[in-house]
C-alpha cells in the first residue's frame, strides 16, 4: 500500500530539495543513497586505520609508563625532550639518577613523577618568594582555594592597595606569587580585617 504523504526534504548527500513519501527519507535518489553509504564505509575504514596507527605509535609510550626503572632515552621519550635535556635535569639535581654501569644511567619512575608533582611556580619566582612559600607551607600548607588574591581582598573589604600591603608587612603574612597573582590565606585576612571593622 503506497503512502499518501508528501513532504519536502533536503538530500543529505547532494543538498537538493526533493519530495519524499516518508518523514525519514534522507536521500533524493538511490544513487545518492548508495554514494553516501560508500562514503560512510570508507570513512569508517579510514578512522579504523587512523586508530590502529595511533595505538601502534602510543604503545611504546604506554609500555614505558608501566616501567619502574627508566633509561635516559626512556625519559626523553616520556617527557618529549632530548637526551641532553634529561642529562641537564640530572646534573642540576632536579632529577635523581643512578649510574649502574659506566654508560648506563637509571632513573626511578617515581623520581620522574616528583618533578611534575611539585608546585609549578617554584622555578619562576625569586628566592624571597621561595622562602615565603616554605614558611607558608610550614604554617599550614594552604591551598590556593583557601586564599584571596590582593584584588579580592580590596574588593571585599574596601581597603586600599597601600593599606593592604602595609597590613601584610606589619603582620608578617606570607604572600605567595603564582603567575600574575599574589595570594594570602583567607582565614588570616578575614580575622584581621573583621576585627578592624568591629
Amino acid at each position: 500500500m503506497s503512502s499518501n504523504i508528501r513532504v519536502q526534504r533536503i538530500c543529505q548527500y547532494c543538498g537538493t530539495e526533493f519530495t519524499a513519501r516518508t518523514t525519514t527519507t534522507l536521500y533524493c535518489s538511490h544513487r545518492c543513497n548508495s554514494t553516501a553509504y560508500k562514503q560512510k564505509i570508507r570513512a569508517g575504514k579510514v578512522q579504523k586505520s587512523n586508530t590502529e596507527t595511533k595505538q601502534i605509535k602510543t604503545k611504546p609510550i604506554e609500555e614505558l609508563k608501566t616501567k619502574e626503572f627508566l633509561t635516559v632515552t626512556d625519559v626523553s621519550k616520556l617527557i618529549n625532550c632530548s637526551r641532553q635535556n634529561v642529562y641537564k635535569l640530572i646534573n642540576t639535581g632536579k632529577l635523581k639518577a643512578t649510574n649502574v654501569l659506566e654508560r648506563k644511567t637509571i632513573i626511578r619512575r617515581s623520581d620522574l613523577d616528583k618533578i611534575f608533582n611539585e608546585v609549578p611556580e617554584i622555578e619562576m619566582i625569586p628566592e624571597q618568594q621561595k622562602r615565603d612559600l616554605y614558611e607558608w607551607r610550614q604554617s599550614g600548607a594552604y591551598d590556593i582555594s583557601d586564599c584571596y588574591t590582593l584584588k579580592e581582598i580590596q574588593s571585599k573589604y574596601g581597603i586600599s592597595e597601600t593599606a593592604l600591603q602595609n597590613l601584610i608587612e606589619r603582620e608578617s603574612i606570607a604572600k605567595i606569587k603564582k603567575g600574575w597573582y599574589a595570594y594570602v590565606p583567607k582565614n588570616i585576612i578575614d580575622d584581621l580585617l573583621k576585627q578592624k571593622k568591629k
